[in-house]
């Protein structure tokens, strides 16, 4: 069973992507997919009704606003036993990290975090070490729980269809949830984006908070309709907020295209954007590690060649497709 966090008209990348890997697990365990759908407004289940689904289920409520993990490993335990599946597979989401592990010991199932390929029916890859490392693990439990990485599957085209309700009754928490902090912006979300441009200590003028200067980045990423990403440098140092932070303690990132500006390429950094389909760094240091994984490289002041992107862009109207 596939267990999905929704809301909105449409399901989100990463649920498609859950999808994807789903699917691929049902395949090679030659068992039936149930997919579950938790949230506070579920109209997108029905895109979840796609190839080598078997039935989608809905489990509905506005407590779902509140990511309180009890909450969510009780909607999951429910949905488990409505369904009787012995596997279940969920995002890696900041809730899934935290729900889905109270639902395996609860079970007495295996559980496997973060895998990014399928390659049998208990047998998972996954990163190690900041990516320099890949582990291939096998869940040798008769149940099992598994987070996927989003970002190293391929999303599912949405599909519709019909959806059942799972009756669900509000458990009481010893957690109370206080306040949610979100912020609010025009551009698309990391996870999400088409483009990312992220922003490194390159963006520094000479060195000094002072002298830092993000702008260059900003411009380009909304003359392409892309988010905004950092590196943890900048993000350490203040200069940025910490959402925008891409890496290994950051997000994860794969869009169509990202481009690194003034980004020397850590590892770690490395890590969370690497799956990207197309890379292009910026820098002026022409021996920096970023264009070992870049696609194309540019050697040279971001402050001077992102303004003649963005000029190159706007008259030709360039677009990412």
């Amino acid at each position: 069973m596939a267990l999905l966090e929704v809301s909105g008209d449409h399901l989100g990348g990463a649920a498609r992507a859950t999808l994807a890997a789903a699917v691929q697990l049902a395949k090679a365990t030659d068992v039936e997919l149930h997919v579950c759908c938790l949230g506070s407004a579920t109209q997108s289940a029905k895109e979840a009704c796609v190839e080598g689904v078997t039935a989608v289920h809905t489990i509905t409520n506005d407590a779902f606003n509140e990511p309180v993990a009890e909450l969510y490993t009780a909607a999951a335990l429910t949905a488990l036993q409505a369904t009787q599946a012995s596997i279940v597979v969920a995002p890696a989401s900041s809730v899934a990290k935290d729900y889905l592990p109270r639902v395996a010991e609860t079970l007495g199932a295996g559980m496997i975090s973060e895998a990014i390929a399928v390659d049998g029916p208990k047998t998972f890859k996954r990163a190690l070490w900041a990516g320099s490392a890949i582990a291939t693990v096998e869940a040798h439990s008769e149940r099992l729980a598994l987070t996927i990485q989003p970002t190293a599957f391929d999303p599912v085209k949405p599909g519709d269809g019909s959806t059942s309700a799972i009756e669900f009754e509000v458990p009481a928490t010893k957690t109370r949830f206080i306040e949610f902090a979100g912020t609010v912006s025009e551009r698309p979300s990391l996870g999400d984006a088409e483009v990312v441009v992220a922003g490194g200590r390159g963006c520094g003028v000479s060195g000094g908070e002072s002298e830092f200067d993000f702008g260059p980045v900003e411009n380009l990423a909304d003359s392409l309709g892309g988010a905004i990403g950092a590196s943890r440098a900048v993000v350490d140092a203040g200069w940025v907020p910490n959402d925008w932070q891409i890496g290994q303690t950051g997000k994860t990132v794969a869009p169509k295209l990202y481009i690194a500006c003034g980004i020397s390429g850590a590892i770690q950094h490395v890590a969370g954007m690497k799956g990207s389909k197309t890379i292009v760094a910026i820098n002026k240091d022409p021996e920096a590690p970023i264009f070992q994984v870049a696609d194309y490289g540019l050697v040279g002041d971001l402050h001077q060649l992102c303004p003649e992107l963005i000029e190159k862009i706007s008259n030709e109207g360039l677009k990412v497709g």
